[in-house]
């Protein structure tokens, strides 16, 4: 599959649905992940997304980054930044174009996606349901909706019960030469003055 992709979360509250957000994102083949303006729990003072709760501690695997504010989110250039969040103007998911290049970050447990945050992204998606889903599930279906629309998986049969049919094998064209690209045309100017040049000339 072409192109990476990062995921976050915009004010995450709950280490589990954090730890539950990174595993699948490592799972999908996740670039990276991160935090944004994390909860700091009040008996240990430690960020919500210290404690992962990940039993195959997929932070270990994939980078991690906490940011403290929307402007300090790091997207890397030619990549998109997608809001996932319920609103009027967002676009359905089913709909929705995937970047080959993206970062995706969904608004926390308690909290939308901050304006600060909306203002950044290019595009706002949301998941066509009749009412909000917990976060990490929520990210789950885009990482997987992106990997089955990008993944070249055979299209779906027509028929209930039918076999998918085989995507075919992609051809990759042959070596290219800009040099003998030039020496060709080269040959093919100088062959046309010659032609010109004997038309030119009176019969004898």
């Amino acid at each position: 599959m072409r192109g990476y992709f990062g995921i976050g979360i915009d004010g995450a509250s709950k280490s589990g649905n954090m730890g539950n957000l990174i595993r699948t994102a490592h799972a999908f083949g996740a670039s990276f992940a991160f935090a944004v303006n994390p909860k700091v729990e009040v008996h240990s003072g430690e960020f919500v997304t210290k404690p992962f709760t990940d039993t195959s501690k997929s932070h270990q695997q994939i980078p991690f980054y906490n940011y403290a504010t929307a402007a300090e989110v790091d997207v890397p250039q030619g990549c998109k930044l997608v809001g996932i969040e319920f609103t009027e103007e967002a676009i359905d998911l089913p709909s929705f174009k995937h970047p080959n290049q993206a970062v995706y970050v969904l608004g926390g447990e308690r909290t939308s996606l901050s304006e600060e945050m909306q203002a950044r992204c290019s595009q706002i998606i949301k998941i066509p349901t009749k009412f909000c889903l917990n976060v990490a599930t929520a990210g789950a279906i885009v990482m997987y909706d992106r990997h089955r629309v990008l993944g070249r998986y055979p299209e779906r049969p027509v028929m209930t019960g039918q076999t998918p049919e085989k995507r075919a094998a992609h051809v990759h064209g042959g070596t290219r030469s800009r040099l003998a690209e030039r020496q060709a045309k080269l040959e093919a100017e100088q062959q046309k003055a010659l032609s010109s040049d004997a038309a030119a000339k009176p019969s004898e």
